[in-house]
């Protein structure tokens, strides 16, 4: 498995959020939650307390909200002493939260009103944690990869470094497919320097004859500069390929000279990597450009395309023979051929699927012409210099996933939800499976993508066809809402996930009994509450009328709802049938 990563802005015209307006949203959030404490610590003000706790949730929300984005990470940057108050106020809910919990793990709160309660407390945490960890953090990120920059005077530079830290921060949680290398491509359209200038032609030269496309190559496409930044190494820790990208672009002095200006823009496309095909090096890291091996006879060279891959094409090397393609022979992964051919499809002018077909564009055609001859089962993302506006994605098979998150004027796409949900809470999935034509259900197989930066972050601007090139309308129904956020994803100061969650279970069996192990006349007894087991369902249990129970589970939670149901099975007797299942077994 790998993760794909691509970001791609429009210019934010959200005027920059005042941070006075938003501490005092946090602190009518404080006093939401101090009532709710008074509440709780009263008889039969659980429900009261629930709602309280919500409506700080919502005014959290808020300014996590007016913190997204450009117009956020600006507010916090230009002003970082009110930036250092807002973030002591955020971080200092944490206690008032962690007293509530303390009353609940007093067993203060009755079982039925329990549940209801939890949810709140849920709300108001992922909230508290967006801005303290995903908008503070965010800002301070961008900080360090200007390296000096002077976000007031550079809020084009803050604009493109926010786009790499999205990335960054993408990579660093789905190096858990895979992380055995991994790359990133800016293309910045309308750089700040002239191109011609012969100081910027020196330093452009110094790094622009990397045929391989490794770590630290520099390219000049029609007036754009494309900046590339790869790590690779068979062994090593989660987050070491990041921390290196991140240094890299930091301490990229060409870089931060090309983004200074307010004409800048950037369009980002990113990977990790777990190798199937070909060896773990830079040269074979992702994304992968057009460029061949002799790149200097122009009936092979055409336009810039750049690309990433998840999955294999099954027929890459078949291709490189009908095709020609002239591959360096030190990249030897799959996913060359991809930019290679799509390069080549553009030049010929091989601009349609059929004659009927309703894609429009050479870059557009060529890309869903190019990924239709591909066999397997693969996700793919690529850009172009032809039109760096655009942003294109393909989809064909069970294996791989993608995801458009609709975050502030721009497009996050992962090949995770939680890889967009730090920027995004709604994302639309593409359908790798499903026919749109079900008369030609292997042609029609698959979907294609296109996004337009200028309508980055709407529906509006996600144009979406099948692999046969017919339409599918993009509309309000094909939106999900994450469930997943980074508060349930953080990894926190843990090596792995695997240490992460063997630490922290004495602290989740504890929050797993809250208020249903509960002491009556001298004995321990079990009470569930009404908000989780409801009467009717009670009813259902003692009558008989219920006579299966499926107990869902996933990894070790799959393992707990085994000796659950084996419990389950010993108290019920012959007439209840329960039965372990893994949440797999049931989704989709």
């Amino acid at each position: 498995m790998c993760g794909i990563i691509a970001v791609l802005r429009r210019p934010s015209d959200r005027p920059i959020p005042g941070l006075t307006g938003l501490e005092a949203d946090l602190g009518l959030a404080r006093g939401h939650l101090e009532s709710a404490r008074a509440l709780l610590e009263s008889p039969g003000g659980a429900l009261e307390a629930s709602a309280e706790v919500r409506l700080a949730a919502a005014h959290i929300g808020a300014v996590d909200q007016s913190l997204r984005g450009v117009p956020g990470a600006l507010a916090l940057l230009v002003d970082p002493i009110a930036a250092a108050s807002l973030e002591s106020m955020a971080s200092s809910l944490r206690k008032n939260i962690e007293a509530l919990e303390a009353i609940l793990d007093a067993g203060f709160v009755d079982a039925d009103h329990l549940e209801e309660l939890n949810e709140a407390l849920v709300e108001v945490k992922d909230a508290q944690w967006a801005v303290s960890n995903d908008r503070i953090k965010t800002a301070r990120s961008i900080a360090g990869l200007l390296n000096g920059l002077d976000p007031a005077t550079n809020h084009g530079a803050v604009a493109a470094m926010h786009s790499v830290q999205v990335a960054l921060s993408a990579i660093d949680r789905l190096e858990v497919r895979g992380r055995d290398s991994a790359g990133l491509q800016l293309f910045v359209s309308n750089p700040a320097i002239d191109l011609t200038a012969p100081d910027v032609l020196s330093l452009v030269a110094q790094r622009a004859d990397d045929r391989l496309y490794r770590g630290g190559a520099v390219g000049i496409v029609d007036g754009a500069l494309v900046f590339v930044y790869k790590a690779a190494a068979e062994i090593g820790e989660l987050g070491d390929n990041v921390a290196a990208l991140r240094r890299s672009i930091s301490e990229d002095a060409l870089l931060h000279l090309a983004i200074m200006g307010k004409s800048a823009q950037i369009a980002v496309l990113g990977h990790t990597r777990w190798a199937s095909v070909g060896i773990i090096s830079e040269a074979n890291a992702h994304p992968l450009n057009s460029i061949e091996a002799g790149s200097a006879d122009s009936s092979v060279v055409g336009p810039y395309v750049a690309a990433a891959l998840n999955g294999d094409v099954d027929n890459f090397r078949e291709l490189i023979e009908q095709n020609s393609l002239s591959i360096p022979s030190e990249i030897t992964t799959d996913a060359k051929v991809i930019p290679a051919l799509v390069s080549r499809a553009i030049s010929a002018s091989e601009t349609s699927l059929s004659s009927d077909s309703d894609l429009s564009g050479s870059l557009v055609a060529a890309f869903a012409k190019t990924v239709a001859s591909f066999e397997g089962s693969m996700a793919i993302a690529a850009h172009s210099g032809a039109d760096p506006n655009q942003l294109l994605l393909a989809l064909r098979g069970s294996g791989q996933a993608l995801y458009i998150g609709l975050a502030d004027d721009s497009y996050v796409v992962a090949s995770e939800p939680y890889g967009v949900v730090e920027e995004a809470s709604q994302y639309v999935r593409l359908d790798g499976e499903t026919p749109s034509d079900l008369d030609n259900p292997e042609a029609s197989r698959g979907q294609i993508v296109v996004l337009d930066a200028a309508l980055a972050g709407s529906l509006a601007g996600i144009r979406r066809f099948s692999y046969d090139g017919s339409v599918i309308e993009v509309g309000a129904e094909d939106l999900a809402r994450a469930e997943v956020t980074t508060r349930d994803i953080d990894r926190g100061a843990f090596p792995h996930f695997l240490l992460k969650e063997i630490s922290e279970s004495p602290a989740s069996f504890r929050k797993t009994l809250r208020a249903k192990l509960i002491e009556r006349d001298g004995v321990l007894v079990v009470d569930v509450g009404r908000d989780a087991l409801p009467d009717s369902i009670r009813e259902k249990l003692s009558s008989g009328a219920l006579r299966r129970v499926l107990v869902i589970g996933q990894g070790t939670a799959a393992v707990a709802g085994q000796s659950l149901a084996a419990a389950l099975a010993d108290l019920a007797g012959s007439q209840l049938v329960v039965e372990a299942l893994p949440a797999t077994e049931l989704s989709g």
